[in-house]
């Protein structure tokens, strides 16, 4: 492997100076006030920050580059409908520095690869497109035209279509997303791998098969009506803050919350509104009534441990189940009981590692409630078994009758702001045929129909030099995809790598043998185009479809919107062979939506439906007990037990977020909800795996795993006894993504296993 790649691509060893103390048990309130104005004040001139602040996620305003949480249907807060994270995104969005061909000449890549992943974002906003000619150190200014003549003339030069990969970021607009998959499917190849990937990828595979729809069935306004909300595998504080105001209104109306996770999570302890200066004032509202220390990847033991209860009492009692819904709406039921009545009680909770009490104030909760919403996120959906973990959830809420109703159903909880949108619109290696019939009809070239590549399996066709050039529209692919040095090698085998970007990210410093920066416009920006100011889509974690408007000037006049570059690239590849008129719709984004309103279903009357303030509901069966799958009902499943069979010294890893981060966009050195300052290369241990190690508090550590036989290094990390269950432990993402296996990923969904790691721990020599 080349050592140069791999260096760049892993994140510097070095340690700052990290500080400690009890997690607090309080979130959001003056604390969350205070640092989002410090992000804004460092970051951002004092005007701009209050223009955006007061747009953001309002009707008519710019949707947040953040999280994919949905925005009130109805009347939203004049003091702004943000949060800390919130303000935190467009703070290094809407950053006032810039970087262009000086910034460049003064820093090789080299030694922009020493930089951490905090400094680098923090470099500025990218101002013009630059170019790294092969075996050049620097990267150099390069003209539009030249840029889009580069990647086109690499493109045209390939053996065939499947040797290149286009990869989407869930920032994108539904806009862009659609041209880009677009041009990608006229030049000839369905390699669309997309963040859904290593993301909500299980999700999908698991509520398609069980429920006929990728999507979750909730409202937001479900959630003020839910008798229980399960929030599990998830930490809303820091991943998408506003969802505690909705947990709030749960609370509000009567509704119990039941919190799952490895981590005791502070915003689910209690949250203090900061908009509300009466919370502020009397110190907030406790959210979760139940809190389960589950072990890690021990959620179906867990469930099937609740359903094997619910079982008992509906053969004791009657009435549990709904067996109404269960014989008109679903399928498989016979075969889903027989399944169940094979485990046993005793070892599902054990597996578990949940105590009876715990169970029982869970169980109470469930057996007593009909209205149950389960909310989830990576906690559930980056394993091997990730798939069955959902299913299982979807058992359980069949069982309750809880889909299709008022305050019920089931909430995948999305990411970034538009990784649901971009599936909508076609950004998808696998796209039905149905999609691919509507190309062809509209566009007169037909598409192929043979399955792309996912990320997973691009990472190894470059590897594997089968892929030769990469292109990524947003994003920061090498620190978020796993076996970093792996990946890193399979970029830096490719003959171009381009990255349409709005900063400065790890991603631009592993290249190919040429590389291309595109800097494009942020959500935060005006988007002039020839028939004047644009606006643009994107679709929230709940299916609704709204628009988005810059509010501030670009920041260069050398930047292009997503949907220019797309417009732009594919105008150079495929010259006189297309059939689509590409620059026209770059001059006019109502002519992308009329296109969009033809080929994908939900999305009739496009322009004219986009005009409502509040957006519009995309159609959603499992919402009305439509079920559009193979059996036109809802699906029961066969789920199996998961089997750890660890090794003394050995513990299961999950990678998680701090509080100071975004996907792979670093705000911050600190984690204040987990007590955690001015660090980041740390492992969370329970302090008995300490003691059995010989370990102590700050110890210096080597992280080791191993997985078919192939071993994987990270070292230089501090150990930090935290309330973890035993036999587990927590490292921050991208700096332990190196010990992901490539291999260990979701059955049907390829999702990296990035929460269940098996790895061992040593104490450093040097």
């Amino acid at each position: 492997m080349s050592k140069s790649a791999i260096n760049k691509a892993k994140t510097p060893e070095g340690f700052t100076n990290l500080k400690t103390e009890a997690p607090p048990k309080n979130t959001v309130g003056f604390g969350a006030l205070k640092v989002a104005l410090g992000h804004a004040n460092k970051y951002m001139k004092a005007t701009d920050a209050l223009r955006l602040s007061l747009k953001m996620n309002q009707k008519g305003g710019f949707d947040c580059p953040g999280c994919a949480w949905p925005d009130p249907d109805d009347e939203r807060s004049a003091l702004g409908e943000y949060c800390e994270n919130g303000m935190k995104a467009i703070a290094e969005e809407a950053q006032n520095k810039t970087i262009n061909r000086d910034f460049f000449s003064k820093y090789s890549v080299d030694e922009l690869a020493s930089f951490t992943d905090f400094e680098i974002g923090k470099s500025g906003r990218l101002a013009e497109p630059m170019f790294l000619p092969e075996g050049a150190t620097h990267y150099q200014r390069i003209s539009w035209e030249a840029a889009f003549q580069k990647v086109g003339s690499h493109l045209n030069a390939l053996n065939n279509p499947d040797e290149a990969a286009f990869y989407t970021s869930g920032r994108t607009t539904n806009e862009a997303a659609f041209l880009y998959q677009l041009f990608v499917r006229e030049f000839g190849t369905s390699n669309l791998p997309d963040c859904s990937n290593m993301c909500h990828e299980a999700s999908g595979s698991a509520l398609t098969e069980t429920l006929g729809i990728g999507k979750g069935s909730v409202k937001l306004d479900d959630l003020y009506k839910a008798e229980v909300v399960m929030v599990i595998g998830q930490n809303p504080a820091t991943n998408h803050p506003r969802m505690l105001s909705a947990l709030e209104k749960t609370k509000k109306n009567g509704g119990k919350i039941i919190a799952i996770n490895p981590l005791p999570e502070a915003g689910l302890i209690k949250f203090t509104d900061p908009q509300n200066p009466i919370k502020l004032l009397t110190g907030g509202t406790k959210l979760a009534d139940v809190f389960v220390p589950i072990t890690i990847n021990g959620d179906v033991a867990f469930i099937k441990a609740i359903l094997l209860k619910l079982l008992e009492k509906e053969e004791e009692l009657g009435h549990v189940f709904d067996k109404k819904f269960i014989e008109e709406y679903t399928s498989d039921y016979n075969t889903f009981i027989q399944d169940l009545k094979t485990y046993s009680f005793n070892e599902c909770l054990k597996a578990s590692g949940v105590s009876l009490e715990i169970f029982n104030q869970t169980f109470d909760l469930i057996l007593n409630n009909e209205k149950i919403i389960v909310c989830w996120a990576m906690g559930l959906t980056q394993h091997e078994n990730a798939v069955d973990n959902i299913r299982e959830l979807v058992n359980l809420l069949l069982l309750k009758g809880s889909i299709g109703k008022e305050g019920a159903g089931t909430c995948p909880v999305r990411g970034h702001s538009n990784v649901q949108g971009d599936r909508t619109v076609g950004i998808w290696e696998a796209a039905p045929q149905a999609f691919l019939d509507k190309i062809e009809g509209k566009y007169g070239f037909k598409p192929s129909a043979k399955h792309g590549f996912s990320v997973i399996e691009t990472i190894k066709a470059m590897y594997e030099k089968k892929v030769k050039v990469f292109f990524g529209l947003g994003g920061n692919f090498i620190s978020a995809v796993p076996d970093t040095a792996y990946s890193a090698q399979g970029l830096a085998n490719c003959n171009l790598t381009v990255h349409v970007s709005t900063k400065l990210n790890r991603s631009h410093l592993v290249t190919g043998k040429e590389a291309l920066i595109l800097p494009c416009l942020g959500r935060t920006e005006k988007d002039y185009q020839k028939t004047g100011e644009q606006v643009q889509s994107v679709e929230n974690s709940m299916g609704v479809v709204s628009s988005t408007k810059g509010v501030l000037e670009p920041c260069s006049d050398d930047l292009l919107s997503e949907v220019a570059v797309v417009c732009g690239v594919a105008h150079a590849t495929l010259k006189s062979k297309t059939k689509v008129k590409w620059l026209s719709y770059k001059d006019d984004y109502k002519l992308v939506r009329d296109d969009i309103a033809e080929v994908v279903s939900g999305f009739e009357d496009f322009n004219v439906r986009l005009k409502n303030p509040s957006g519009f509901y995309l159609p959603n069966g499992a919402r009305i007990r439509k079920f559009n799958t193979k059996t036109g009902k809802a699906n029961f499943s066969v789920n199996k037990l998961p089997v750890w069979k660890l090794k003394n010294d050995e513990l299961i890893m999950m990678t998680i977020r701090s509080h100071d981060q975004f996907n792979t966009t670093i705000y911050g050195l600190d984690d204040r909800y987990r007590g955690v300052f001015n660090e980041r290369r740390i492992i969370f241990m329970n302090r008995e795996d300490m003691i059995s190690r010989g370990l102590k508090e700050y110890q210096v550590v080597n992280l080791k795993s191993k997985f078919n036989d192939v071993e994987r290094h990270a070292d230089n990390f501090k150990v930090v006894a935290y309330d973890i269950p035993k036999n587990c432990c927590a490292t921050y993402f991208p700096e332990t993504n190196v010990l992901v296996p490539l291999d260990s990923f979701a059955h049907t969904a390829k999702t990296p296993a990035s929460k269940s790691v098996v790895i061992t721990v040593e104490a450093s020599v040097k």
